[in-house]
């Protein structure tokens, strides 16, 4: 079958038409910018004011929450510097625990593990029921894995305080409700052997639902602040006049 010059010469023009708008399209994706993450602020670093205690918060998401008002709270009192990242499970403090530590001294650490500890993942890493998934961490792990971390924290030389872990509302994902009433009675008890202090969040929490988001573990800006006064009242009291 012949085909005439003409249909030929169509289908070239066509097919570099094609390519025309495939080499435009791509120009016009290289120049768009790529987007950006923005830094949280309260993990980025801070410099040290000449003459001031340093303090030291560690925990997850709920401790992020409230480092900055914290931070300003004690803005004339304090440097408050925090552990770079989410401090998620006591294995992982385990691990991390030297790098959050640094080679500073400090005079006051604030510290909370158990939300992630107490969560339900899949093989994938994803947050299930129970029935579908593994405990992050059972609470004899969590019990030996925080007399661990209690027992290095020490070795600073820096006064503790350890913060009850914050409720779990119905339908958290990944989380069971009240599942963190054994996890605090467990770190209490380690606590009170430790002469550990106690900054109870939970009890404040409870007492002030509507500071929570529903269906989740984390707080409402308001909710925050109100975290971050007693927080701050409790570094206070272990700072001294």
């Amino acid at each position: 079958m012949k085909i005439s010059n003409h249909f030929g010469q169509g289908v070239l023009a066509a097919a570099a038409g094609l390519l025309l708008l495939g080499a435009a399209y791509g120009a016009d994706a290289a120049k768009k910018p790529a987007r950006v993450k923005t830094p949280d602020p309260a993990l980025q670093p801070i410099t040290d004011v000449a003459g001031r205690p340093r303090v030291l918060l560690v925990g997850d998401s709920i401790s992020m929450g409230y480092t900055l008002p914290v931070r300003e709270l004690l803005k004339d009192t304090a440097n408050v510097h925090r552990a770079l990242g989410n401090s998620g499970d006591t294995t992982r403090g385990l691990q991390q625990l030297d790098t959050w530590l640094g080679t500073g001294t400090w005079a006051v650490i604030h510290f909370n593990f158990g939300l992630h500890d107490l969560k339900w993942l899949d093989a994938q890493g994803k947050y299930v029921a129970p029935e579908q998934g593994k405990q992050v961490t059972p609470l004899p792990a969590y019990e030996a894995n925080l007399r661990q971390l209690v027992t290095r924290l020490k070795a600073t030389g820096a006064r503790l305080v350890w913060c009850a872990t914050t409720p779990v509302p119905d339908g958290s994902a990944g989380r069971v409700k009240d599942a963190e009433l054994d996890y605090n009675r467990a770190a209490a008890k380690i606590m009170k052997e430790t002469g550990v202090a106690i900054d109870d969040l939970h009890a404040l929490a409870a007492a002030h639902p509507p500071w929570q988001l529903p269906h989740n573990v984390h707080f409402t800006p308001e909710g925050y602040r109100g975290l971050a006064e007693q927080v701050a009242a409790s570094l206070r009291a272990q700072l001294g006049p």
